[in-house]
């Protein structure tokens, strides 16, 4: 028989080994997690669906939108459909009043018997009100499943909505300002409307999700502003009509009044995963303090957190490397859609269609774009829009513009397509371009403009220029016009666009046949594409073809479309291997 002595030796060394066991299962992940500009994250767990994450982001004017991202580790992530991919849902998106930072953004998703809802504002300060879609499938994995939105009243104007059902089966929910309605998902009724907590005091209380744990009712809004002093802070009552107490040592989670890498910290929402670990998501911008230089807006991060029974929850700041009780590896997700991670490798095959995970600027006829046509295989036909990337003094940037896109979604990174052009008429243009307003862009392209030397009327040139008067105040280098060398005219041109470091961005071009022969035309500050007319949207990288209001009709084919992820800035100083 052990002695006792013995025993609790035993004891005390299975005890060690159990804790080391649980350490070995806390991992190191890498923040952003959703990297590119991925704002106002949600997401939910569902044990039903194989326990797959599932994530929603903010896409204000981009279309398709609402994207739908599945995980079953929360560090490799898919996109599953986008919820918003047909015109028809929601036709006021194309309405041209709509501001270059308005339209869809702040979502809230849900899952309950089956069903996956969506919940979201469209914002346009120049309209009346704000409308409240919801949004309905059955196959997250299915972009043709998302039923056409209900539209559900809204009787504070409120935005960012949430969508909460209760013990009792009623289905509530709370915008901006803590304000609470009870609806109906059927019909988009809502009633009974009161205000629950307004937060702890700081301005543009937002980003509101309640939730119910151990028999309490929890309410967690973001404040400050989406800013560097944004804040997530928290508050619980007995029932979901309060009252409702402030946590007393607001907020939970800021970076603000830090030397932090990742500012603007909040808008965030929380889940478990499989073995009851609480976890949260949150928006947080790549800057450090000065918030000056963050082309990529604001993204999504992940954060371990421990919420236990009775108490506050508790989460870990955010930093680039963090670490959690991360699921085991496991990337196998349905669909087709593109892994968030990957590079885009795209030849334009016949038969194929554009990946879902590339954008226009609003709704655009399906018309300017072509996959594969028959006279130019595996290329991809962009015909020219009468308007460029801006517009001009006569018409309103929100014009149709022919332009498609990826989000820029590492900070080092290079881009490069194939162009085969042969512009007729002046001002024709095609080329590439790095996105985040109309009125902030950098391009380079090749257009027909009339010869300095006078010996032939129209020649092609390469032209770099840049599009900031939505960042007034900066430094914004010249135009640069270079002649189409000779020895280019009529052959197949590659241009190339790479982000050398996290301030500059280099745009060149070379033959085709010789892609290493590049020949730099100009660089820019990403401070041009940081904030301005564009504070909650992120840098796009894309192609584009144009008239530049002309007569022009020519089309331009694109083709070896890549996207090469090079690092990631995670910390002062600091570039992890994208």
């Amino acid at each position: 028989m052990l002695s006792r002595s013995i025993l609790l030796a035993f004891i005390v060394a299975i005890a060690s080994f159990g804790q080391g066991t649980s350490a070995q299962r806390n991992q190191t992940f890498t923040n952003p997690i959703l990297p590119g500009w991925n704002s106002d994250p949600s997401c939910v767990f569902v044990k039903e669906r194989d326990n797959t994450f599932f994530c929603t982001t903010s896409t204000f004017l981009v279309f398709p939108g609402i994207p739908v991202f599945a995980s079953k580790d929360l560090v490799n992530w898919k996109l599953a459909s986008n919820a918003l991919n047909r015109p028809e849902q929601f036709p006021e998106l194309s309405t041209k009043s709509i501001g270059q930072n308005n339209g869809i953004f702040a979502s809230t998703i849900r899952y309950r018997d089956g069903l996956y809802y969506i919940i979201t504002s469209a914002i346009n300060y120049a309209g009346n009100g704000v409308p409240i879609l919801l949004f309905i499938t059955d196959d997250p994995y299915d972009d043709a499943s998302w039923r056409q939105p209900v539209l559900v009243q809204n009787p504070t104007f409120g935005i960012d909505p949430d969508i909460f059902w209760d013990k009792d089966g009623k289905v509530y929910m709370a915008v901006a300002g803590g304000d609470v309605s009870e609806i109906d998902v059927t019909t988009g009724a809502a009633w009974g409307t009161y205000k629950v907590w307004n937060g702890a005091g700081d301005r543009n209380p937002e980003g509101p999700h309640i939730y119910l744990k151990d028999n309490k009712h929890y309410l967690m809004l973001s404040e400050g502003g989406t800013e560097p002093n944004h804040t997530v802070t928290i508050a619980r009552g007995d029932t979901v009509k309060g009252p409702f107490v402030g946590f007393g040592r607001n907020p939970l989670l800021t970076a603000k009044d830090t030397s932090n890498y990742f500012q603007t910290v909040g808008h965030a929402d929380f889940f478990q995963d499989a073995n009851d670990n609480w976890w949260g998501m949150a928006l947080a911008t790549r800057s450090g303090p000065e918030w000056e230089i963050y082309p990529m807006g604001r993204e999504t991060v992940l954060f371990a957190m421990t919420w236990h029974e009775g108490d506050w929850p508790v989460l870990d700041p955010i930093h680039g490397k963090q670490r959690g009780p991360l699921p085991p590896v496991n990337r196998k997700i349905p669909g087709n859609g593109h892994w968030v991670n990957d590079p885009d490798v795209e030849n334009f095959r016949p038969g194929s269609s554009l990946p879902r995970h590339w954008v226009t600027w609003r709704p655009q006829d399906p018309k300017l774009f072509a996959v594969s046509p028959e006279s130019h295989p595996n290329t991809l036909r962009i015909t020219p829009s009468f308007h460029n990337l801006t517009g001009a003094a006569d018409f309103f940037p929100g014009e149709d513009i022919s332009f498609l896109a990826r989000k820029q979604s590492a900070t080092l990174f290079d881009f490069n397509v194939d162009l085969d052009f042969a512009p007729k008429t002046q001002d024709e243009e095609a080329g590439v371009t790095l996105f985040l307003t109309q009125f902030q862009h950098i391009d380079l392209g090749l257009v027909h403009l009339p010869s300095r030397n006078g010996f032939s009327p129209l020649i092609p040139h390469l032209r770099f220029r840049v599009e900031a008067s939505g960042k007034p105040g900066i430094t914004v280098p010249e135009t640069v016009l270079v002649p189409l060398p000779a020895a280019w005219c009529g052959k197949t041109i590659q241009l190339s666009l790479s982000a050398v470091s996290d301030e500059k961005y280099v745009l060149g071009a070379a033959l085709a046949s010789r892609p290493k022969d590049v020949l730099k035309v100009g660089s820019a500050s990403a401070m041009i594409v940081s904030g301005g007319t564009g504070p909650y949207t992120g840098a796009l990288v894309g192609v584009y073809a144009t008239s530049n209001g002309g007569k022009g009709k020519t089309a331009a084919y694109f083709s070896r479309w890549r996207y090469n992820q090079v690092g990631q800035k995670i910390d002062h100083g600091v570039i992890a291997p994208a």
